[in-house]
């Protein structure tokens, strides 16, 4: 799993996708629609939109403030998760802390922080107990946290982790899916548009997104029930 190198991004690939804008994404090239569509939470009014991230990532960190401001935003409209990639599998304890944060209903409230931490505190969290004081010292008590953290249920959601990404054919980080079908990410939009410069990236890959959920809900409304 590699996480988007915003910087070289623009400059390796150079196509001929003359074609090709955020707001007028086309399938292959700004987005790329799942050989296998997963399943989905919304509901007929709803699209499901999930973040494939990890902590570490420097592009995730780039493109979290205007994703968060996105999704806040889009109100109702949509269901937003995330989801950490596991690089190392069930040793992988950046997921890990992100799955134990979820569920102790903390990972929405701390998400920032835990970005804040590697990227402008640059205190990388590696091992266990960097993570178990990393919580202590958020506020979280210590023995709440280590059993949530030891539990067999995000022990067993952190061995699911890789076969999740693998269905959503996730490469990169940050990846967004819409509904289920429709994959987009920072990589893409950079490789099909490389003239956008690296500070408006994040916008132009958010205008993919908007253009996603509105052909998700347009083929919503034409399935009668």
């Amino acid at each position: 799993m590699r996480c988007f190198n915003v910087v070289l991004g623009s400059l390796i690939f150079m196509t001929n996708l003359a074609f090709a804008t955020p707001t007028n994404p086309i399938n292959g090239e700004e987005y790329l629609t799942l050989k296998s569509p997963q399943p989905v939470l919304a509901t007929a009014k709803k699209i499901e939109v999930i973040e494939f991230f990890m902590y570490h990532c420097p592009a995730c960190n780039m493109l979290d403030p205007a994703l968060t401001a996105w999704v806040n935003k889009q109100g109702n409209n949509i269901i937003f998760k995330r989801i950490h990639i596991a690089r190392r599998g069930s040793k992988d304890v950046e997921a890990r802390l992100f799955l134990t944060l979820d569920a102790m209903h903390k990972e929405d409230e701390l998400h920032n922080e835990v970005l804040n931490t590697w990227h402008v505190k640059r205190i990388p969290l590696r091992n266990d107990e960097e993570n178990i004081a990393w919580a202590v010292k958020n506020g979280i008590d210590k023995e709440k946290f280590l059993e949530t953290y030891n539990s067999f249920a995000v022990l067993s959601k952190l061995g699911d982790l890789s076969r999740i990404a693998a269905n959503y054919q996730i490469d990169s980080t940050p990846t967004i899916i819409v509904d289920g079908r429709y994959q987009t990410s920072l990589a893409l939009v950079s490789e099909s548009n490389t003239t956008i410069p690296t500070d408006k990236l994040a916008d132009a890959t958010l205008q993919v997104l908007d253009a996603l959920v509105e052909k998700a809900r347009a083929e919503k409304t034409l399935v009668k029930p």
